[in-house]
């Protein structure tokens, strides 16, 4: 049985949902196999009773079964970056309190280690698969149903829990005001633990009975073939793709490069998300393929919340406006609310798509919330109607690439280093990326660190896009009167 916002799920669906590979899933397929998982988690049991369920599973059937199967049979869902380390998943796990962590068998010898020490069961998909399907259990819109982790100002990352009622309300939004159908082709390319791959593409596709094909990776040869063929109706992306993409075009002879264009230019819709869209990008990817990019704004703990219109005018360098069911206001540092246009505040949310709670934070979920408002830490003003983002009020994060990214956590690993005595970390523009980032370090005395030794290092402490893309060596950090590094004094490029 499935969840009411996934109505399309159903044994007499027989439209494709999901393309793997050279493989295509019907939506019953998926139906069965989501019914057949729940009822291996059961294990006999009525409810798994929110039960922390993790996955580490790459864009797949299985990776969509298993989140469906984790939801149906009562339990929160936490699907895990198949890119992180051993130590980050350490956190995510033993923060969770997770109890079975599901992951394909190329993963398993990894995982053995850290699950028998965190007493997690670690299993395959294979040992929950159970085709005598049982009777699933009702769920309330008001169950928890997933926990995403997101980097804060804190150096460790937040378990940002989600009810059903949030995550229909984050996709019924969007399906409304992007003109979701069941005619969509959209592809996934994303990372599957986050907002923008869970339920901006891959929700949303599925809620409006539309087809989604899955990759590991941005396979941009592959991809852009499809585009070239007109497989697609819709494409989403952080705007390093777009920028990759027009290197690539570069590179292409007249004929190839006219095709890829027009195949982006046939479609109905090109979205750029999860870090700021750079305006001469907007009108280089106008020109290459006449499609508009439409930016919108949102956060792992309140879905989407601003966007351009799906129809109308969508304004370079703009975010656009509240999306229907999303109440916005901006407050200056006093909590005023901001009533005139021109004046920047922090941009705060109310509205069922807003998150529930941080997991087990009393104290940090307290203070994101004032007066019922979350205030999200970004800045933002009201240019002729439209919202515009300035910035983070912190900064402490870092985005690069579309990850969100804490620069404390980066620094308190790179502190474990043998010869770093202080170190500071911070974004710097880059044209591919929106913000690469930069370590600076003092080191111990007598010590001595190469780049390329500091990068082999940290490739085994923490996930590749968080490694420093450049790295300062001084004497000493600068400090305020109050003990804290200033980093506006570190900016200058490496």
């Amino acid at each position: 049985m499935s969840l009411s916002y996934f109505s399309e799920l159903r044994d007499d669906n027989n439209k494709i949902a999901l393309v793997e590979s050279d493989q295509a899933f019907s939506y019953a397929q998926l139906n069965h196999r989501a019914n057949c998982i729940a009822t291996g988690l059961l294990a006999g049991s009525s409810d798994l009773a929110e039960e922390r369920i993790a996955f580490f599973l790459p864009a797949s059937m299985d990776y969509v079964a298993t989140m469906h199967g984790v939801w149906r049979a009562g339990g929160i869902a936490v699907p895990l970056n198949v890119a992180s380390a051993v130590t980050e998943l350490e956190h995510y796990l033993g923060s969770a309190s997770v109890t079975r962590l599901i992951a394909g068998p190329e993963h398993r010898e990894s995982l053995v280690d850290l699950c028998a020490q965190l007493k997690i069961e670690l299993l395959d998909v294979t040992d929950v698969l159970n085709g005598d399907i049982v009777q699933l259990p009702a769920i309330a819109p008001g169950r928890r149903a997933m926990i995403l982790f997101t980097s804060g100002t804190t150096s460790k990352p937040k378990g940002v829990v989600s009810t059903h009622k949030t995550i229909q309300a984050q996709i019924s939004t969007l399906v409304k005001a992007w003109a979701w159908s069941s005619d969509d082709v959209i592809p996934l390319f994303l990372p599957l633990h986050h907002v923008h791959g869970i339920i901006n593409i891959l929700s949303c596709a599925l809620a409006a009975g539309a087809s989604v094909h899955l990759y590991q990776s941005f396979d941009m040869p592959r991809i852009t073939r499809q585009v070239a063929a007109g497989t697609f109706t819709v494409f989403m992306a952080v705007p390093t793709i777009y920028v990759k993409l027009i290197q690539y075009f570069e590179t292409l002879d007249a004929a190839a490069l006219a095709g890829i264009c027009s195949g982006f230019g046939a479609m109905r819709l090109n979205v750029s998300g999860s870090a700021a869209c750079p305006e001469s990008l907007f009108y280089r990817w106008k020109e290459l393929t006449g499609q508009v990019l439409l930016e919108r704004y949102g956060m792992t703990e309140i879905g989407m919340a601003l966007s351009n219109p799906y129809n109308g005018e969508r304004r370079a360098g703009h975010v656009g406006q509240p999306l229907p069911g999303v109440e916005v206001k901006l407050f200056d540092e006093h909590k005023v609310a901001i009533t005139d246009e021109g004046s920047p505040g922090e941009i705060r949310v109310k509205g069922d798509s807003v998150f529930l709670e941080y997991w087990n934070n009393p104290r940090a979920t307290q203070e994101s919330f004032v007066d019922g408002w979350f205030a999200t830490g970004d800045v933002a003003v009201l240019d002729n109607g439209y919202y515009r983002i300035m910035g983070r009020s912190s900064i402490d994060i870092i985005k690069s690439g579309g990850y969100k990214l804490s620069a404390l956590e980066i620094e308190a690993v790179l502190l474990t280093h043998e010869a770093i005595a202080e170190a500071a970390v911070l974004g710097v523009p880059d044209d591919t990326w929106g913000e690469s980032v930069l370590a600076v370090v003092a080191l111990k005395e007598g010590a001595s660190l190469a780049y390329d030794d500091l990068k082999h290092w940290c490739a085994g402490k923490m996930s590749s896009y968080k490694i420093p893309k450049a790295i300062k060596i001084v004497d000493s950090l600068p400090r305020n009167a109050m003990g804290k590094v200033t980093k506006s004094a570190l900016r200058a490029p490496a």
